[in-house]
């Protein structure tokens, strides 16, 4: 069902924009009043590395007092959606339509508008119930949705697109801006390294994003396969090495691997955010 909300039922953080909304309709559940609220926007065309980016991050946050915001529309905002739902995570759809089925953008998301409120999620929209979208609709539909979340994270966008719209409204109103970076090659990586060289934070891994939330991180708990998956037997060897700092000297006499091919694996550690070099002193991140 849908409802008009009442004034003091408004999310707080809604009311400290410079343009806050005059009316809001809810169907379903909005987040808890304690809950972070991540707001996860990308290309509609998007690729199938962001496509396994965001299922990926999005998974991790599984467990957490988090809400996953994003626009229901086609590419990342329904993956971000469908993949918080699979997490058994919160997550609100704000779409740049009214919320009558009727009129609601994008049509084809319409049975799954369904499956976000019968799975306690909900959506929520300033406009109309029978508003029916237009062009000028999604920028001020953007700005509720980077108004109402503590943070946002892009993943995959052209230079001129609606998402660095709601990374520009961010910005404005002083919430934090995540960015997944993409291959130099493509065209969706454009936007989000633009916002990586305009100071926004980047997102490589899960680790990333949890400490960006300010969340434990996942490796806290973790046993030493678990946590390190993903190396080879020489990366485990130097990992099983590093337990002190050491130069890089010091790890070449001790490891015995060549020169060449010890740089190529310390790099390749230092990417997947197993160890940091500080002060010319390499150690476990």
């Amino acid at each position: 069902m849908i409802r008009k909300l009442e004034k003091h039922e408004f999310p707080y953080q809604l009311l400290q924009i410079p343009q806050p909304p005059e009316h809001l309709y809810i169907e379903g559940m909005l987040p808890k009043a304690d809950a972070k609220l991540l707001c996860v926007v990308g290309a509609r065309q998007n690729t199938h590395y962001g496509k396994e980016v965001t299922e990926k991050l999005i998974a991790s946050l599984a467990g957490k007092n988090i809400s996953i915001v994003s626009g229901l529309a086609m590419g990342i905002d329904t993956i971000a959606h469908k993949a918080a739902l699979k997490a058994g995570l919160h997550t609100l759809a704000v779409p740049g339509s009214g919320l009558n089925r009727k009129v609601l953008y994008p049509s084809i998301n319409k049975n799954f508008a369904d499956e976000i409120i019968k799975s306690g999620g909900g959506l929520l929209s300033e406009f109309e119930p029978d508003f029916v979208s237009t062009m000028w609709a999604f920028p001020k539909r953007n700005r509720i949705m980077a108004g109402l979340c503590h943070a946002v994270l892009i993943i995959e966008a052209e230079k001129k697109s609606g998402t660095l719209i709601t990374a520009r409204l961010a910005t404005d109103y002083n919430k934090d801006v995540f960015v997944v970076p993409g291959q130099i090659f493509a065209q969706n990586s454009e936007g989000p390294h633009l916002l990586l060289r305009l100071g926004a934070t980047p997102i490589t891994c899960e680790k990333d994003l949890h400490e960006a939330l300010g969340f434990d991180t996942l490796f806290e708990n973790l046993t030493p396969e678990q946590k390190y998956f993903d190396c080879s037997e020489q990366e485990k060897k130097i990992i099983s090495i590093l337990k002190d700092s050491m130069s890089r000297d010091d790890l070449i006499r001790a490891v015995g691997i060549p020169i060449h091919e010890l740089n190529m694996l310390l790099s390749l550690l230092e990417i997947k955010g197993h160890i940091q070099e500080h002060l010319g002193l390499i150690h476990l991140a």
